[in-house]
């Protein structure tokens, strides 16, 4: 199983990451569909080549062809929009805010599965981005749709393990070829 793999290669000094990826992919309460998509999401945001590739095929097996390319589509699309308004947010002259983006999403108005599930995995990698104003929106989202805080709590959670391993992992790597 790829996600013993990974806990398997972390460090003695980062126990806690071994522990809580177990944990929050292990023993969430998310349904299936929305735990395997934010995991596929947040590797692919994590932007590590040896977390992604030990993720990917777990997450396969476990989602829909549509739900699987769904979640993709949501590290794709949020990786433009979050450097687009993050930009927005820290810029000291508002003036942009108020421009138009011209930039074509049309993903997340059709994203080929339920609109809560691909908000919550929008949310997971704005999370990674570091995007206040896309997390402030999806969040939104999520709870007008009716989605409880303890699920984006969980979503983030998991962005927060998942983005702290592919950190160490790449650590380690550079670090073992010195």
């Amino acid at each position: 199983m790829a996600l013993d793999e990974l806990k398997a290669a972390l460090p003695d000094y980062a126990k806690d990451l071994r522990l809580n990826l177990g944990s929050v992919v292990g023993n969430s309460d998310l349904p299936e569909q929305q735990l395997w998509g934010t995991v596929l999401a947040c590797a692919i945001a994590s932007r590590s080549a040896r977390v992604l590739a030990e993720l990917e095929p777990q997450a396969r097996e476990h989602l829909s062809e549509q739900a699987y390319t769904a979640a993709k589509s949501a590290a794709a699309i949020m990786a433009m929009n979050n450097v687009y308004y993050r930009t927005l947010h820290l810029l000291s002259d508002k003036e942009y805010g108020s421009m138009r983006a011209g930039l074509r999403m049309n993903v997340i108005g059709n994203p080929g599965v339920d609109k809560v599930d691909f908000e919550l995995w929008s949310f997971a990698v704005s999370a990674i981005n570091g995007c206040g104003m896309c997390l402030d929106s999806h969040e939104q989202v999520l709870r007008k749709a009716g989605v409880p805080r303890e699920t984006v709590q969980e979503a983030t959670r998991i962005a927060a393990v998942v983005a702290a391993v592919a950190t160490t992992l790449d650590a380690e790597g550079v670090l073992a070829s010195v």
